[in-house]
């Protein structure tokens, strides 16, 4: 059994509601982050573009990042290791 079905009827109703209360703040805070941003100029096309392009980045970084880590294992070396060999900086 999960640790929630543990727990007494009433404490996975109020875990529940504190979820829910957390999802509202952060979905008030999107929009109102989003408000900005079209406030600054920006348009829904453009954010969504955005968006997407972050996506993408973010799945081929993912995937580099998969590579590098099997060549390494290949090598037996760390994936650190490997970053001065293809000019990455560790923040990349």
């Amino acid at each position: 059994p999960s640790p929630r079905s543990c727990q007494p009827h009433g404490a996975n109703e109020e875990a529940l509601r504190y979820e829910i209360e957390e999802l509202k703040q952060k979905d008030l805070a999107l929009e109102q982050e989003i408000a900005q941003l079209l406030s600054e100029g920006y348009s829904l096309e453009e954010l969504e573009k955005h968006i997407s392009l972050l996506h993408e980045y973010n799945d081929i970084k993912d995937a580099g990042q998969m590579l590098l880590g099997k060549l390494a294992v290949i090598r037996g070396v760390t994936t650190k290791q490997l970053y001065p060999e293809y000019d990455l900086e560790l923040s990349d």
